[in-house]
């Protein structure tokens, strides 16, 4: 029996009094209206009072909610075996093996983890071990994780409403976006700051920018990135958690489409589809400078979580699941433009794949962000039963990342029904 067929279930107001009683504040509810989800399936979230809502907005669960061979994976692995990596298991080498393959030679060097936030930190740790340098350049707008580290190394954290600096140590540069300025050498003022910074461990970037408003990286911004961190004695650090996987529909991990190779490689969230997991990848030769303090991670690498990654690398390859996100995005990104032609409130539309961003302005010519627009755009698709969400420093970025498995048919649906919200906002 589930919650919607059980009548002793709490209702929607009784839960929200629970979480005011026990849940910090400071956790917020998405699409501008609280939703009572107790199911999901593939692209979709099911609701107490019945409703389905095709979810555009979570890349954690990236080959589906309750995908049936991720389940059944780890509910098989959890009544045979979970222990810790100081044990040999065969799942463990498996694993990071199939993890390797899909990157480049040099990065065969794995450690498992249980988030994105973990691995990041471990990342930044490495780093340091390895130039013996403390200092960090970032991407203004960039989120990388919540422990302490790494909200000192997220803008899109410190900056809060404007008003936060960064740490000594944490060097910032402009975000590359060519839409808002096409003229400036955002590669160039990178290697301007960073030569003034002195010594540092490394840059530490997205192969697409997320939280900075779902900014591709342009050509060339990131070989010449990487060329003037290394000359300065640092690595070079992708952050793959919210990009890699294929969800850029060409190819496995973002940072390829730049004919880079990094030094350190980050995934997480839809590394494990729901499942707490991420990884950090290196070279042998930089993994041996970290070998002073020995790592350990409990639950990292964990035989039921090294059975859930293969399930999902199984999903994604066996489904051809890059295709698909290389398609549907086609359909979504044509179908944006197309709207874009006929409603001048969308100032640009950006994005790879099941990677998609659409920039609402209240004027194009000066790209003044409609900000309250973009909210009321998100809560308008909610009553069609279609969950987005915004980001971008003045959260007027409407973002598109759903599950890898959503359809060509999700996509029309989607644009029909923007079209329609785009109808009924109010014309400037």
């Amino acid at each position: 029996m589930n919650a919607e067929e059980d009548s002793s279930a709490k209702t929607l107001d009784e839960l929200l009094s629970e979480r005011d009683q026990h849940v910090g504040k400071a956790l917020s509810i998405a699409h501008g209206e609280p939703l009572h989800i107790t199911r999901g399936e593939m692209q979709y979230l099911h609701s107490a009072d019945g409703e389905r809502y095709l979810d555009l907005v979570n890349n954690v669960c990236h080959v589906g909610h309750s995908n049936p061979r991720v389940v059944e994976a780890g509910q098989r692995q959890m009544a045979i075996l979970n222990t810790n990596t100081r044990y040999v298991y065969e799942g463990l080498t498996e694993y990071l093996g199939r993890l390797s393959e899909t990157l480049p030679p040099s990065l065969e060097v794995g450690f498992l983890v249980n988030s994105g936030s973990e691995a990041n930190e471990l990342a930044v740790r490495i780093a340091r071990a390895h130039t013996g340098a403390h200092d960090m350049v970032v991407v203004e707008g960039a989120y990388h994780g919540h422990t302490g580290m790494l909200i000192d190394l997220s803008p899109y954290k410190f900056r809060g409403r404007g008003t936060g600096e960064p740490e000594p140590w944490v060097h910032v540069v402009p975000i590359p976006d060519t839409y808002r300025d096409a003229e400036r050498d955002y590669a160039a003022e990178l290697g301007g700051i960073v030569s003034e910074a002195g010594p540092i461990a490394g840059f530490l970037v997205e192969s697409m920018l997320s939280c900075a408003g779902q900014v591709p990286l342009p050509p060339g911004y990131l070989s010449s990135a990487f060329e003037h961190v290394r000359a300065a004695g640092g690595l070079c650090i992708a952050d793959e958690v919210q990009v890699g996987f294929g969800r850029v529909g060409t190819h496995m991990w973002a940072f390829e489409e730049h004919d880079v190779v990094p030094d350190i490689v980050v995934m997480g969230k839809p590394i494990g589809n729901g499942h707490p997991m991420a990884a950090v990848f290196t070279t042998a030769e930089i993994a041996s400078s970290f070998e002073g303090m020995e790592f350990f991670s409990t639950f990292g690498g964990n035989p039921v979580s090294c059975a859930i990654g293969l399930a999902v690398l199984d999903e994604i390859e066996e489904g051809d699941l890059m295709r698909n996100a290389r398609d549907v995005g086609r359909v979504l990104m044509d179908g944006l433009s197309d709207l874009r032609e006929r409603h001048p409130i969308i100032g640009d539309v950006r994005g790879r794949g099941l990677f998609i961003g659409f920039e609402l302005v209240r004027d194009r010519g000066t790209k003044e962000p409609a900000t309250a627009e973009a909210k009321r755009l998100v809560r308008q698709m909610l009553s069609h039963n279609v969950l987005m969400s915004t980001d971008g420093p003045h959260s007027n970025v409407i973002k598109i990342k759903p599950p890898m498995v959503i359809t060509e048919e999700d996509a029309i649906i989607t644009l029909e029904s923007l079209g329609e919200v785009l109808d009924e906002l109010p014309k400037r």
